[in-house]
């Protein structure tokens, strides 16, 4: 039997941290930036991957839309 999560403790021991907090910005930096350069249509239900996994290098060369499926499944 699986215990329910306790999302309060996950958020305080990891999610609230500065550098995830940090590292959630960039992402919603770097998918605005994407959505200007595309339009919207083009990254609906999809994820905007960093090719070289750092998701504080926002540069656009560094940038790519993938399914959201193919970028949660990288290694």
């Amino acid at each position: 039997m699986n215990k329910p999560r306790d999302y309060r403790k996950e958020y305080d021991t990891y999610h609230g941290k500065t550098e995830q907090v940090e590292n959630r910005s960039s992402r919603n930096k770097a998918r605005r930036k994407v959505k200007a350069a595309v339009g919207e249509n083009k990254i609906r239900n999809k994820d905007i991957d960093h090719k070289n996994g750092n998701p504080k290098d926002n540069r656009k060369s560094n940038l790519r839309v993938m399914s959201k499926s193919k970028n949660r499944s990288k290694k």
